[in-house]
């Protein structure tokens, strides 16, 4: 993309969906995620079809952390923990930290993260007891995804409609 090709696309458009190219409007988080999939040293496909699918993917990424974030151990809950599940977990969320030292591997974390949701989304569906899980496991988890997410991506639910974002629009 460049302005010399003349195939730019301003944030305005993309917000909006104003340009030939779009298919529908995105919201900043989407773009933000979009961009975050790959490192910011490769080059970045642009399409529209990409960028509903990082929709998709910002989507059901956040869906499993909010659950992630609602559910708790009951006190009558038997503990059966499944040590080679937390395991890869706890090494997966290991990892994070030396994706972001590695020259900012921003889509490696995403990787990571988005190889966690399938056990959140079990967790939901009741294919996987949370007692499967030790308190520490799962504490660990909502911290990790917090931290990675929120504060260091800057990813926020772009589901609730940002009455800012349209005046400006």
């Amino acid at each position: 993309m460049g302005k010399s090709y003349n195939n730019v696309i301003t944030l305005t458009e993309l917000f909006s969906g104003n340009h030939p190219l779009l298919s529908q409007a995105f919201s900043p988080m989407t773009v933000r995620f979009f961009i975050l999939q790959t490192h910011y040293r490769s080059t970045l496909d642009f399409s529209s079809e990409a960028l509903v699918a990082a929709e998709k993917g910002l989507k059901r990424l956040w869906e499993a952390y909010e659950f992630l974030l609602s559910i708790q151990h009951k006190a009558d809950e038997p503990l059966e923990p499944d040590t080679e599940l937390s395991e890869k977990i706890i090494k997966l969320l290991a990892e994070l930290e030396d994706f972001m030292n590695d020259d900012f591997n921003t889509a490696k974390v995403l990787a990571n993260l988005f190889e966690i949701v399938p056990v959140i989304n079990q967790i939901k569906d009741g294919l996987l007891k949370l007692g499967n899980f030790t308190e520490e496991t799962l504490q660990l988890m909502k911290k990790t995804f917090k931290i990675y997410l929120e504060d260091i991506l800057g990813l926020k639910n772009s589901g609730v409609v940002n009455d800012t974002l349209k005046g400006v629009m």
